[in-house]
């Protein structure tokens, strides 16, 4: 189902008149701040977040999964279903398949696909967290990490088949999550398990072309329980440093213990150089099952406010990485995607508003009220309608939930794909 300029400018006219109102107000009371609402403007219509080609599916969880009509079954239909997204935003313009449930069959008409739709291929992920059909060896104990050097050779040459795949369509970047751990206590040997992670990570990196970046995920615990080989920032910050000058660090805010400062880590590794990325979700007990911004929305503002911060003070940090990671489990994903798009850009603007020469000055004289009055100040305007204008200017719709409904997009999918598809991968 494809979204073209009619289907645009007919719903924005029937939401132009009441976006006028707002943005005419919010733009006055912006420009008496001395504000330069242009220049946000230019900067909201330029930030673009790839979309996972899993999260256009269903989530489920180990009790079960209950399927969303018309979910897209093929890579053709994924990239498609990002189109649309895309079409109504003009934020998410990118697209990060996950191999082997993304190989192409046919790379030419693959990237003619995501062309049509105006998309570009994002990093590409690797999957040693599950066994595949016809592998030799079991990941049951490990990947990257596993005792038997076979299995690791396996899991290294995946990673590598994935970065040829990723040079047929385009991409840049190389994704790394490594599910390696432990269930119990006394169960493996935390340092052979590091070693043995370090020196496979290495292997990957060697093979890395010049122009690639290698983000190296981590994450505290599941699906093992007792302990994971990279469980923290640190440890991906000390593995990306063992690897090379291409090796990051890539943030997945759900990949956290409750009340982790995750703006103090993306701060620390922004400083140091070496944080490549960010995978967006939110959540209140475990991990990336909930829409963007749903639950912590002040604490994605502050993690925003260190990223505009370091994205002007830190040049010897490289552009960053956006993607959306979250789990669907009963909403219509793409109607999840859109309230996570929505949330991150409104993180973002929010941000966009902090006095950073006032906050610094009321720092320095250590007034602890002003500073927090700074920070709230910003969260609190409703910056909505800058969104909404960035998207209007850059040929999106003023509102892509509303427009997603009236165009009735999820029965048209399923006219098209049938009640019982299901997708790939997850």
């Amino acid at each position: 189902m494809r979204i073209n300029k009619q289907h645009i400018a007919d719903e924005n006219k029937n939401s132009s008149e009441n976006h006028k109102d707002g943005f005419d107000f919010l733009s006055h009371q912006l420009d008496k701040q001395d504000k330069d609402v242009n220049a946000i403007l230019r900067k909201l219509a330029d930030f673009q977040v790839a979309i996972p080609s899993w999260a256009l599916g269903a989530g489920g969880t180990r009790f079960g999964r209950f399927s969303y009509f018309g979910e897209p079954s093929t890579l053709e239909q994924k990239i498609d279903d990002v189109g649309v997204l895309h079409a109504l935003t003009k934020t998410a313009g990118a697209i990060s398949l996950h191999i082997p449930w993304d190989i192409p069959q046919d790379y030419d008409a693959i990237k003619e696909r995501a062309k049509i739709n105006g998309l570009v291929f994002d990093a590409v992920n690797s999957n040693t967290f599950q066994d595949q059909k016809d592998a030799k060896e079991s990941y049951r104990f490990g990947s990257l990490s596993n005792l038997n050097a076979s299995a690791r050779e396996q899991a290294i040459q995946h990673n590598i088949d994935v970065i040829n795949i990723g040079e047929k369509l385009g991409s840049k970047s190389l994704t790394v999550w490594l599910a390696d751990g432990a269930n119990f206590a006394g169960q493996r040997n935390f340092q052979s398990s590091l070693i043995h992670a370090e020196n496979s990570l290495k292997s990957i990196y060697s093979e890395l072309p010049d122009d690639w970046k290698m983000f190296i995920e981590y994450k505290p615990y599941e699906p093992n329980f007792y302990s994971t080989v990279i469980q923290d920032w640190g440890t991906s910050f000390m593995l990306a440093n063992a690897c090379g000058e291409k090796a990051y660090t890539l943030v997945d805010l759900g990949h956290h213990l409750p009340n982790t400062n995750i703006e103090q880590i993306v701060s620390t590794l922004m400083l140091k150089g070496k944080l490549g990325g960010f995978h967006f979700n939110d959540s209140k007990y475990g991990d990336d099952d909930s829409t963007v911004g749903s639950v912590k929305p002040y604490a994605l503002f502050l993690i925003f406010n260190e990223l505009v911060y370091g994205m002007e003070n830190n040049p010897q940090n490289p552009d960053l990485a956006w993607m959306i990671d979250a789990s669907h489990n009963i909403k219509d994903p793409l109607e999840d995607l859109l309230q996570s798009l929505e949330a991150i850009l409104e993180a973002y603007a929010k941000a966009l508003l902090v006095d950073q020469e006032e906050l610094k000055a009321a720092q320095e004289r250590n007034d602890v009220t002003l500073c927090q009055e700074i920070m709230q100040n910003a969260y609190r305007t409703d910056v909505r309608p800058l969104l909404a204008q960035a998207r209007a200017l850059s040929g999106g719709v003023i509102n892509p939930l509303k427009s997603y409904r009236s165009l009735r997009i999820r029965e048209g999918l399923i006219k098209e794909r049938g009640m019982n598809s299901v997708a790939t991968g997850l």
